[in-house]
């Protein structure tokens, strides 16, 4: 059995040795290691992947041990993940589909190793790409009036298929602070712009009126600050004077569904630490 470790803590000698050792010391062997130190904020982060052809003591046992021996003493914040977990993700959608499909091929084709127990949207357009993928649909209309109690709905659904995280797939509707405090670090959303420029309704509009020479797309995790959050991956490609809007917005849409799809990736994989709304991607 593969188990992740993801660790972060105050900087200091004797780290990377100490965890290597206990991994040994638990039946594991170590297949990958990867390290990093921010020097100005004196923060240490590491992912390791061990492989356990049989352990020495039960998983729980392993996790008491690594808190109490390891974790206390070093100030970690920690958690490990275990190869025969699949992470249920939930999408979220609204009217436009290409990020949709994209995510769908990718989890039909196996490329994507996670489960998806429905989609939820604000409108009904996208039901039927659900139906062609069977998976359940559940339209939640949201306005004004109904926001509170159209977010109760989603949250029961989450809780009730234990989703593990959530994938904004061009869901246009602002998240709470709610639905971001029950799952931190664990929403998804993709921006249809390079932050943090060109932010708003039209950015791809915007862009073209002020002659930029490359548009791009961001994927980041939410926070309450809108557009704001941890940024997990980023992409650009050229334009120019040659080009018009909907060439700009071709584009970008293609940039939506490659960046969208590795920052679920890296997620799923356990490869991003969120630190100070930063990330740390490992590779």
């Amino acid at each position: 059995m593969k188990a992740t470790f993801l660790i972060h803590c105050p900087d200091q000698p004797g780290i990377i040795s100490t965890v290597t050792s206990f991994i040994q010391q638990s039946g594991g062997n170590i297949v990958y290691l990867d390290q990093h130190v921010d020097k100005q904020a004196e923060v240490f982060f590491m992912r390791l992947e061990g492989e356990f052809t049989q352990f020495d003591k039960a998983e729980s046992q392993i996790e008491e041990n690594f808190e109490k021996e390891i974790a206390v003493p070093y100030a970690m914040e920690w958690s490990v993940h275990y190869g025969n977990e699949k992470p249920k993700m939930a999408l979220f959608v609204s009217k436009y589909n290409h990020c949709l499909y994209d995510l769908l091929i990718r989890y039909s084709s196996g490329e994507l190793s996670v489960e998806i127990p429905f989609i939820i949207s604000n409108h009904n357009e996208l039901q039927n790409i659900a139906k062609q993928f069977k998976i359940p649909f559940y339209h939640i209309p949201v306005t004004r009036d109904n926001k509170s109690a159209a977010e109760e709905k989603q949250l029961k659904l989450l809780k009730e298929h234990m989703v593990d995280f959530i994938v904004l797939a061009r869901y246009m509707q602002i998240v709470t602070s709610r639905l971001i405090e029950e799952y931190p670090n664990k929403i998804i959303n993709i921006h249809h712009s390079f932050l943090p420029a060109f932010a708003g309704a039209k950015p791809y509009h915007a862009a073209f009126n002020r002659g930029v020479k490359i548009i791009g797309a961001t994927s980041h995790y939410v926070t309450e600050e809108l557009d704001a959050g941890p940024i997990i991956e980023q992409d650009t490609t050229r334009v120019s004077h040659v080009h018009k809007v909907s060439d700009f917005i071709e584009k970008g849409r293609d940039l939506e569904k490659l960046v969208l799809s590795r920052a679920v990736q890296l997620h799923v994989n356990r490869k991003t630490m969120v630190y100070n709304n930063k990330t740390v991607i490992f590779t």
